[in-house]
């Protein structure tokens, strides 16, 4: 048998190519796949969806969010959610079947008081989401500033260890605000 050809193989088959073996490997087994398998055909959907990303502009995706973004801040300022009944529609599961504040009860209302330039009632009903929103719009600043122009601000260095920091005061924020006793009560929503 030619030195390169795997035993079995008929001449003439797409699969009877020379596979290359490193050193180290005992023959027979091929290092990657067989050269013999076909090359899939992308389907219509595929291709369509390929020529629509090679064509489209790079601001575009920034800008979708942006949209995205904006629709989050015009239902909250619509709504007021300051105003609306505790089972009012959209509401938590958690907190209407419950009764407890879930890990993000109270972030409509931050971000409503946020947008009023009201820090201290803010941070009352979700003081995580106050203390991380600057940090937010920065990362998001600078992807989009990336993304659509170019831009290369200084990169905000998050290491694990910070994300898993912030995952735990969360968590604690969680379990804190929903302890049936003072001072915990104040942080209720």
């Amino acid at each position: 048998m030619p030195e390169g050809r795997l035993a079995g193989h008929v001449d003439g088959h797409p699969g009877d190519q020379p596979a290359a073996y490193p050193a180290d490997h005992p023959t027979g087994y091929p290092a990657g796949y067989p050269a013999g398998y076909p090359v899939a055909e992308p389907d219509r959907l595929t291709r369509f969806v390929t020529r629509l990303h090679a064509r489209t502009p790079r601001w575009v995706v920034p800008l979708a969010a942006l949209g995205c973004v904006a629709a989050g801040i015009g239902y909250t300022l619509l709504s007021d959610p300051t105003r609306s009944a505790p089972d009012a529609l959209p509401s938590c599961l958690l907190k209407l079947t419950t009764g407890l504040d879930c890990p993000g009860c109270g972030g409509t209302r931050a971000l409503w008081y946020v947008l009023h330039a009201d820090l201290p009632a803010a941070a009352r009903h979700h003081f995580l989401f106050v203390f991380a929103l600057p940090f937010l719009a920065y990362f998001f600043v600078a992807w989009a500033g990336k993304q659509a122009f170019g831009w290369r601000l200084p990169e905000l260095r998050v290491s694990p260890k910070m994300i898993g920091g912030f995952m735990a005061a969360w968590l604690a924020f969680s379990v804190v605000r929903n302890l049936p006793w003072p001072p915990f009560t104040a942080l209720y929503v």
